[in-house]
């Protein structure tokens, strides 16, 4: 369920970047993808990784971007995210 709900969500994020920067489809795409990680890493290991102390500052970026794309600011939220995935992972 988890790897779908994932595969999905990507999916949304990018059909929705080729629609220009569809607000609606981004959004959904990004809540796919968080619950779709919660399935396959678990609600714990989830939360422990976005929250380290270490990552604060990328785990801001990127939730402040979904909240930004979910308040229908879809250019500069995933600007945000994306910003916050590259110092998540770097």
């Amino acid at each position: 369920i988890g790897v779908g709900l994932v595969s999905f969500g990507l999916f949304f994020v990018l059909f929705g970047m080729l629609l220009y920067f569809d607000s609606v489809l981004l959004a959904f795409g990004n809540i796919l993808f968080l619950s779709g990680l919660v399935f396959i890493i678990g609600f714990r290991r989830t939360f422990t990784f976005f929250f380290q102390r270490q990552k604060l500052k990328g785990t801001s970026f990127f939730l402040g971007g979904v909240l930004i794309v979910l308040m229908r600011w879809p250019l500069l939220g995933m600007l945000l995210e994306a910003y916050g995935f590259i110092i998540l992972f770097r």
